[in-house]
């Protein structure tokens, strides 16, 4: 009986528990996925942007700090881009900053997003 009542309040305290925010990202899958947004982003580390900002080291960066032309929403935006906010602008970035020129509708999958943000982790 003792038991029963100790599973159930490990299975409440489970419930209970915060998730994480973004799930675990695959490095390796995010390389994969990053090659839809090659054709404007490159994340090697001293590249020329292109239509885009050069992504190398963008986690944990203040948004609109490159020396890319940014709209005037990017670089008005107060962000700093951890995974959480990585992860809400991969989803809809029109919807996260109103006025930003980035013309990508998003990617709708968790784990594609998780995997994008990941990989960037490690492009420094």
């Amino acid at each position: 009986m003792r038991s029963i009542a100790t599973m159930g309040m490990l299975l409440t305290g489970l419930a209970m528990s915060p998730a994480p925010a973004v799930a675990a990202g695959d490095a390796a899958k995010g390389a994969i996925v990053f090659k839809r947004c090659v054709a404007c982003h490159t994340v090697e580390p001293g590249k020329k942007a292109g239509m885009g900002p050069n992504l190398a080291g963008i986690v944990g960066r203040k948004a609109g700090t490159t020396s890319f032309a940014y709209s005037p929403a990017m670089k008005a935006a107060a962000i700093s881009w951890t995974p959480d906010k990585l992860d809400t602008f991969l989803t809809r970035p029109a919807a996260m900053i109103k006025g930003s020129r980035m013309a990508f509708a998003g990617l709708p999958n968790a784990q594609d997003r998780a995997d994008v943000i990941a990989y960037l982790a490690t492009r420094k």
